[in-house]
């Protein structure tokens, strides 16, 4: 795992947690929760392959 990965995803949640935060201020509640949501699944699909290297790893150690 590349250590830029997670500046990615600390990033992302910064972002992420800045614009709800702003949003909610300003009583835009639905947009702060569908930039929340949209914050996790980007964060999703940036780990969805090192996911997939996990799961090759644990089924090689049990021989799976």
């Amino acid at each position: 795992m590349d250590i830029t990965l997670i500046f990615k995803v600390v990033g992302a949640g910064l972002i992420v947690a800045v614009s709800s935060q702003i949003l909610s201020k300003y009583g835009r509640d639905e947009q702060s929760t569908m930039v929340i949501i949209s914050g996790i699944v980007a964060v999703l699909l940036m780990l969805v392959s090192e996911i997939g290297v996990l799961f090759d790893n644990i089924a090689d150690i049990f021989g799976l």
